[in-house]
């Protein structure tokens, strides 16, 4: 793979061609802000309890991922990863064991966070698409709600992406060869090696490719319509019905939101005709999977961008399917 700084076929020619926004958060749910610092120097680390041995640490699996960029791209400049966390797991030291709760000292409580989600940028490799700047990222996610700390050590679990950000909205576009969202190591060094494996496996150019072919088809407002019904009844089909059709990741809630942000996003609403083109349909997916908790969130984000390609190659092959009739 060729990630190259300072390449000038990934640099933006004329600013007043790019959308300026306003920052916003790459995931919503019910996560909180933190720092790289904040999970170094004021949250405990989780053990194994049998072994009492330590897990991978929040900051450790982000440290490492920059670390790998660092190295990877021969990155010179600063590179401040983007954290969200939730799921707070909150104690106490053993001086403060008979104190009540609102009495406590800063100094006598600890915590640490069941999930953390985090993204790295790299503006200096950008892509525009519809007027919107793509930066390079590369994240992951950690949950230790799907670790086994009652056990002894064991394999941990990791999801790691590469992929683009939408510099408009912070939506991640994230393709199927760039998510390992089953990533199994017993240290930091197997972890760095699998980031490593990810980074140097990753299409960029068929990532591309792919979301610049969103731009060229759409669909009508009665289409858009019909797709939505179909999406809304395929979590009520029979097992057996939809072990043949695209398997949807998207709920009811997400769902109402894309309806709304159809008449209303600022950036990927319908025209004046209705008509929404599949770039504009993907963006408004992404967006509303940032509803999503950090521990299915990458998932979905993939499922978004297969759902869109499955539909746009039925428009390709003019042949309709049970979610999109290109006849109406």
């Amino acid at each position: 793979m060729n990630l190259v700084l300072n390449n000038t076929e990934h640099q933006i020619i004329d600013e007043k061609e790019v959308i300026q926004f306003s920052r916003r958060n790459f995931i919503e749910a019910n996560t909180t802000e933190v720092s790289l610092n904040h999970l170094q120097n004021e949250c405990t680390i989780p053990v194994f309890a049998k072994d009492n041995e330590c897990t991978i640490s929040h900051y450790e699996f982000i440290d490492s991922a920059k670390e790998v960029i660092e190295d990877i791209l021969q990155f010179k400049g600063v590179l401040k990863p983007d954290i969200r966390v939730s799921h707070v797991i909150k104690g106490r030291i053993p001086m403060a064991i008979n104190k009540p709760a609102k009495d406590l000292l800063e100094s006598e409580k600890t915590i640490y966070y069941e999930r953390c989600a985090f993204v790295i940028e790299i503006p200096e490799i950008s892509e525009v698409i519809n007027g919107n700047k793509l930066n390079l990222a590369i994240g992951g996610v950690r949950s230790y709600n799907q670790e086994n700390l009652f056990s002894k050590k064991s394999m941990e679990k990791f999801k790691v992406f590469i992929g683009f950000q939408n510099t408009v909205c912070t939506n991640l576009c994230i393709s199927t060869d760039g998510l390992k969202e089953d990533l199994r190591v017993s240290s930091i060094g197997e972890l760095k090696s699998k980031i490593y494996e990810l980074i140097n496996n990753y299409k960029k150019k068929e990532h591309l490719i792919s979301m610049e072919r969103m731009f060229l088809y759409s669909l009508t407002e009665i289409q858009f319509a019909h797709l939505i019904g179909k999406m809304k009844l395929f979590p009520y089909l029979s097992k057996e019905e939809k072990q043949t059709l695209y398997p949807l990741a998207m709920n009811d809630t997400q769902l109402n939101i894309v309806v709304k942000d159809y008449f209303s996003d600022a950036h990927f609403s319908k025209s004046e005709d209705g008509r929404i083109n599949f770039w504009n349909f993907y963006n408004l997916l992404t967006e509303a999977n940032k509803t999503t908790y950090i521990d299915s969130n990458l998932e979905r984000n993939v499922n978004a961008y297969g759902y869109v390609n499955y539909l746009i190659n039925a428009i390709e092959n003019q042949n309709s399917n049970w979610f999109l009739n290109i006849n109406i």
